[in-house]
């Protein structure tokens, strides 16, 4: 065993006599004599049979351990948990989704700084796994890559899991039969892969790249394909040259690199999430970020990928035509991204984006930068007597840029899903669900459901939906999230009452309650916070330590 200054950590486990107990386990697990002196890399896996999403990361565990070991170091394969958010969507299951993101977080920190690795590959294909990855590689700081799990190929009649969500709120209207929703059910999930617009998943591995911390391409390819399997075995190796030259996570998410992050998730017309697990991310990487730097660049960034839920487009016909790399070539061209920004492959990002061709020609999936889809952000940040402290607004402009509509407030999600379902939600009506923030939920459940619905009943253009909660990147409409304070924390939105009058400007950026100081006082004189939902298990630890959405509700902030 010898002195390899890129075995700092599995040198404290497995040099010299006194470790030999240690050496004699993982004998057991397959390493021989020379294994002991290379430098040990870990491989995060999130392979699980509960989704499509994720089903085939274990053989792309297995490509990322044998460039590991071809680039002379010894991998090890260990699992973290992933959950479903397109089959627990809708339902009381639907509140473990994002605190699976602190789980996952907290499991690959605590087997990696259990094991001592050296480095690490982390591989997510789902939304809550990829920023939880990301928050445990910045919390433990070792040289390290991450690998998408790669998109999911369309299903027939260019179908997706949002078309089966909208199915059945066009079901609920009548201009859907049983056969045909069972049809959609069985054709649009054809395979492995993530959700196939530009929803949660493909948005965080656009962001992840344009962070520096996946190889170039490695958020654009299809999840069963021949250029996945080499991003993998290419990590493999990426992971030891990082080791060789001392590169870790924390130089390369800085606040330039969250910057082109932003950009990125803005041109290509990305989830609200992006929103909460940018701030999570640079939370733990001790990167300062706010609400207000969304709309500092979003009043620069357009966005120009007609990529669904409002585009046309799939990440599938994206990545036919090269991915977000040339995207990325021309807004560094524009001034837009922070080329000097360092990436994992040790080259700045500018280095990385030198030889990229542009899209062939022809293509209208990424229009130009002089005529863009929308010219500023589609993300808007709110703020107003109903959300102080901030909400977060998916706007493209189709769904229109105001609405002024009279409250419907639920207490849960599940009651107004019933209510859109039933026909007693109306045009002309801001729904209004409360109690699902962080604590109040807890854990921010998504609106797909409720937004599918709304959308399937044909009500995209008539009806408003505002919520503590938050939304699936597959939910379009005029949906407002992520307003802060909760209603659990005795926020506005406690007080709304059903019949007042709500207005959302997402041209000001202003969301207003229309109810005088004077009334809301009275409210909230007569208010009292609801019992928790959960005393015991996870949940109930989730809504004791979370922070606000407007901090990226991280479990891990005592400060």
């Amino acid at each position: 065993m010898t002195g390899d200054s890129r075995r700092r950590h599995s040198s404290q486990i497995v040099d010299g006599i006194p470790k030999a107990p240690a050496r004699a386990m993982l004998r057991a697990v397959g390493f021989g004599d020379a294994d002991f002196a290379k430098p040990q890399v870990g491989i995060a896996s999130t392979w699980s049979q509960v989704t499509p999403c994720n089903m085939h990361i274990d053989g792309l565990a297995k490509e990322a351990a044998s460039g590991v070991d071809a680039a002379g170091g010894k991998a090890l394969i260990f699992n973290t948990i992933t959950i479903s958010d397109g089959i627990a969507n809708g339902n009381e299951a639907m509140k473990y989704s994002l605190v699976s993101r602190e789980v996952i977080a907290d499991s690959v920190e605590t087997v990696a700084g259990c094991q001592g690795f050296d480095g690490l590959i982390a591989i997510g294909g789902c939304d809550k796994n990829m920023p939880g990855c990301l928050m445990a590689l910045a919390r433990l700081n070792r040289p390290a890559v991450f690998v998408y799990g790669g998109t999911i190929r369309p299903g027939r009649n260019h179908t997706d899991i949002i078309s089966v969500f909208e199915a059945v709120g066009a079901h609920a209207r009548g201009s859907m039969s049983d056969a045909d929703v069972a049809e959609v059910e069985r054709t649009a999930i054809p395979g492995p892969g993530s959700c196939g617009g530009m929803y949660t998943a493909n948005t965080m591995a656009s962001a992840i790249e344009a962070l520096g911390m996946s190889l170039p391409g490695s958020s654009a390819q299809d999840a069963i394909s021949d250029s996945k399997r080499d991003d993998c075995r290419r990590a493999g190796a990426a992971v030891l040259e990082l080791l060789e030259r001392d590169i870790k996570p924390l130089d390369i998410m800085t606040r330039e690199a969250f910057e082109n992050a932003i950009t990125v998730t803005i041109a290509l017309g990305g989830s609200t999430n992006a929103v909460l697990h940018l701030m999570a991310m640079a939370n733990t990487a001790g990167v300062p970020l706010s609400l207000d730097d969304f709309t500092r660049i979003g009043q620069r960034t357009p966005v120009l990928a007609d990529l669904r839920p409002s585009g046309r487009y799939m990440m599938s016909e994206l990545v036919e035509i090269g991915g977000i790399q040339p995207l990325m070539k021309r807004l560094l061209a524009a001034g837009l991204l922070h080329g000097d920004c360092l990436t994992v492959t040790g080259r700045s990002l500018a280095e990385n984006l030198a030889d990229v061709a542009d899209y062939p020609p022809g293509q209208d999936i990424v229009q130009p930068l002089d005529r863009p889809i929308k010219a500023d952000s589609h993300l808007r940040i709110l703020r107003g007597n109903l959300a102080p402290e901030g909400a977060v607004a998916k706007i493209t402009g189709k769904e229109g840029l105001r609405f002024s509509g009279t409250a419907r407030v639920f207490d849960s999600e599940t009651e107004c899903m019933q209510r859109i379902l039933d026909g007693t939600v109306q045009a002309g009506e801001v729904l209004v669900i409360r109690y699902e923030g962080p604590k109040g939920g807890p854990g921010m459940q998504e609106m797909l459901s409720p937004t599918s619905a709304i959308m399937g009943r044909g009500l995209g253009q008539d009806v408003a939906l505002i919520t503590d909660g938050r939304f699936s990147g597959g939910s379009h409409g005029f949906v407002v999230g992520h307003i802060t304070p909760e209603a659990m924390e005795g926020g506005p939105i406690a007080l709304v009452e059903t019949g007042d009058r709500i207005s959302i400007d997402a041209e000001r950026d202003e969301i207003v309650l229309h109810v005088s100081d004077e009334e809301l006082q009275r409210r909230r004189a007569a208010w009292t916070p609801p019992p928790p939902r959960y005393r015991r298990g996870v949940l109930a630890k989730y809504a004791h330590s979370v922070s606000s959405a407007s901090e990226g509700a991280v479990t891990d902030r005592f400060d």
